[in-house]
């Protein structure tokens, strides 16, 4: 049988280099590719993409395998930044790594790899997948505190096909032992942080570049009003820093953000009081099923509200494109904007956008 072509989506950092050593290690004829989604350079005037693709072009060499370079910032642009601004507009959270896998990843990057005359596509997140009988099914990564199956629950079974995610099985300590045992120059490669596109700089600056800030009152729930917040974009439900309310009403508890009036432009915040900020019913929209929609509802199953969490049981009800979870227990800071992500035992079950909570 001859040897299949395999295109790595090659990011410059430890996971994609080790994912690519790791394929042609197994046999594949294995091709890099280097995606470039961001044009602009940070406040210091640094690409970090020009970096990122030094270590590339250090890696593939290393590897002896062919790489290429390809620019979707303007994919990018449309697709991921302009939604992006859009829901900070309308006073949500949105979460652009989910869409830049929807929209870019396991898009365009998939047709481009094909013209490369990929038989299949890899990248180095810490997931797994199995391919069985047409249906792929997106699984928990062996590394609990690496899993990446949040960012990738917006995939579709076309998407899924033809994926392959060779570190399913590692945990990031193996993953860096094996890149320092082969050389290869991205082994102490500090992990990346914050947002895909944003890198390393002061996010709120950033914004501000794209948003124009709008001041506004800063009110508790009773009515008083204790400051003036600059802008309702850079708040986020549950934060307790920049509010700049320290020393009202006493040093006992912290004040932290309960709600955003975008209407009337005013945030709301607590002092101490954290009921405000618990909720058991969550509505959700653009519900995407992996492999397929549940055909039964209501069905219980486990979920997160954000990346960083651990999973809750939940009721799910189901309705056109969107569905209903009922939590057990209440969860906090459920943030419009933010994916509600499903889980069965070791599956992801897809995911959709969080639009209320009660």
């Amino acid at each position: 049988m001859a040897e299949k072509t395999v295109v790595v989506g090659m990011s410059g950092g430890v996971d994609s280099s080790v994912a690519a050593l790791l394929l042609k290690e197994q046999g594949y004829r294995v091709i890099g590719l280097f995606m470039r989604n961001w044009e602009e350079t940070d406040e210091n005037g640094v690409c970090t993409a020009d970096d990122d693709f030094s270590d590339v072009v250090r890696v593939c060499s290393l590897l002896d395998i062919p790489y290429y370079t390809v620019n979707f910032a303007k994919e990018y642009m449309e697709r991921v930044f302009s939604h992006f601004l859009e829901e900070y507009r309308a006073g949500r959270t949105p979460n652009p790594d989910v869409l830049c896998n929807r929209e870019i990843k396991f898009g365009p990057f998939k047709e481009y790899a094909a013209r490369l005359g990929a038989d299949l596509i890899a990248t180095g997140h810490y997931c797994g997948i199995s391919h069985e009988g047409g249906v792929h099914r997106l699984l928990k990564a062996a590394d609990a505190e690496k899993d990446q199956t949040y960012f990738l629950n917006q995939l579709t079974q076309s998407q899924l096909e033809g994926v392959l995610f060779p570190l399913a099985d590692l945990k990031k300590a193996e993953v860096r032992e094996i890149a320092e045992k082969n050389g290869l120059s991205t082994a102490k490669k500090k992990d990346s942080t914050g947002v895909c596109f944003i890198g390393e700089r002061n996010f709120r600056k950033f914004l501000m570049g794209y948003l124009p800030a709008q001041p506004g009152k800063i009110v508790t729930l009773s009515g008083e009003e204790v400051g003036e917040h600059i802008g309702l974009m850079y708040y986020t439900l549950g934060q307790r820093r920049g509010l700049d309310l320290g020393g009202k009403q006493g040093e006992t508890g912290r004040w932290f953000v309960v709600k955003k009036d975008v209407e009337h432009n005013i945030l709301y915040v607590s002092h101490g009081d954290e009921t405000p900020l618990l909720s058991r019913r969550v509505e959700v929209g653009g519900m995407n099923y992996i492999p397929t929609m549940p055909a039964v509802s209501p069905f219980d199953c486990t979920a997160k509200v954000r990346y960083r969490q651990s999973e809750q049981a939940v009721r799910v009800t189901l309705h056109g494109s969107g569905a209903t979870l009922e939590f057990k227990e209440p969860q906090r800071a459920v943030t419009p904007g933010q994916y509600a992500v499903l889980y069965g035992g070791n599956a992801c079950l897809g995911g959709g956008v969080i639009l209320s909570a009660e």
